[in-house]
C-alpha cells in the first residue's frame, strides 16, 4: 500500500510541477487543434504559454522559494547533540565520475552541512538513509562513502537503504533517536515539509537547513530564466508535499 501511495504521489506530482503542467496542457492544446476544435485549442496554448513564462520569472520564483526558506534559520546552537540526520536527494552511480559529482547538487551540500555540524560536536553520530532510485546503489551508501572520504569514521555512521522519501526516512530515524532531540539537516525549501512530518510523529528535530536557493532582491525587469524555473520547480514540489502530507494525515 505505502509503495502504490508513493508512485501515485510521484504521478500526480509531475503533472502538477512547472514542466508537467505546461506540456501537459501544451499537448492537449495541440490534440484540440488537430481535432479542429480551435477555441479550446487557443485556450490552452495559451496557459501552457502564460504558465512558461510565469514559472520562470525571477521575481515569481523568490516569492515561492522566500515563503519556504524562512521559515528557519540556518543552524546556529552549541549545545551537545548526539544524533545529526542528513536526508538523501538524487544521486547517480557513474564509474567515470568523482564521488563528489555522483551526488546532486541539493545532496551534496546537505552532506557537507552534516558532516561540518558533525566535526563540530564531539561523539556525535551522523544518519544517513535513502534507497537505490533508478541506480544500483543506495544514496545512503553513496552519502556514507563521501563522509568517510572527508574524514568520518565508520562507527560514527548509521544508515538505512529502505526509505524511499521523507516520511520513511523520519521513521528510520525515529527507531534510533526516539523522543530524544537531534539535527535534521535538508535543503531549505524542504525544511518545512520535513519539520510538519517529523513533528507530527512525536519527534523533536533540531533545523539545519542548507541549499538556500533564494534570491536577495527582486528585479520586476528581470527576464524568464531556466533557474527560476528550476526554482518555481522546488518550491511547488514542496507546496505539493505538504498538501499531500496533510491529505494524509486527514485520511
Amino acid at each position: 500500500m505505502i509503495d502504490i501511495l508513493f508512485y501515485i504521489k510521484k504521478t500526480i506530482t509531475f503533472f502538477i510541477e512547472p514542466l508537467g503542467f505546461v506540456i501537459t496542457t501544451a499537448i492537449i492544446g495541440l490534440y484540440l487543434m488537430h481535432r479542429g476544435r480551435y477555441r479550446g485549442s487557443k485556450i490552452l496554448l495559451s496557459i501552457s504559454l502564460g504558465s512558461l513564462l510565469l514559472f520562470s520569472y525571477p521575481p515569481f520564483a523568490n516569492l515561492l522559494v522566500t515563503n519556504l526558506e524562512d521559515k528557519y534559520q540556518k543552524y546556529d546552537d552549541t549545545k551537545a547533540v548526539k544524533y545529526i540526520q542528513v536526508l538523501g536527494a538524487g544521486h547517480t552511480t557513474d564509474p567515470s565520475q568523482p564521488l563528489s559529482s555522483q551526488i546532486s547538487n541539493a545532496g551534496l551540500k546537505r552532506d557537507l552541512e552534516g558532516i561540518l555540524l558533525h566535526s563540530s560536536l564531539k561523539g556525535s553520530k551522523i544518519l544517513f538513509a535513502g534507497y537505490e532510485g533508478y541506480s544500483d546503489i543506495p544514496i545512503s551508501t553513496m552519502n556514507s562513502r563521501l563522509a568517510i572520504a572527508l574524514g568520518v569514521k565508520v562507527e560514527d555512521i548509521i544508515q538505512n537503504p529502505k526509505p524511499k522519501d521523507t516520511k520513511e526516512e523520519a521513521m528510520f530515524a525515529k527507531s534510533i533517536v526516539g523522543e530524544e532531540s537531534f539535527i535534521l539537516v535538508t535543503s531549505a525549501t524542504h525544511m518545512p515539509r520535513a519539520m510538519m512530518i517529523y513533528e507530527s510523529m512525536g519527534m523533536h528535530p533540531i533545523a539545519a537547513p542548507t541549499d538556500f536557493v533564494k534570491g536577495e532582491r527582486y528585479e520586476l525587469l528581470a527576464a524568464p530564466s531556466i533557474v527560476a524555473l528550476y526554482k518555481t520547480k522546488r518550491a511547488i514540489h514542496e507546496y505539493v508535499g505538504i498538501l499531500w502530507s496533510n491529505l494524509l494525515t486527514a485520511l
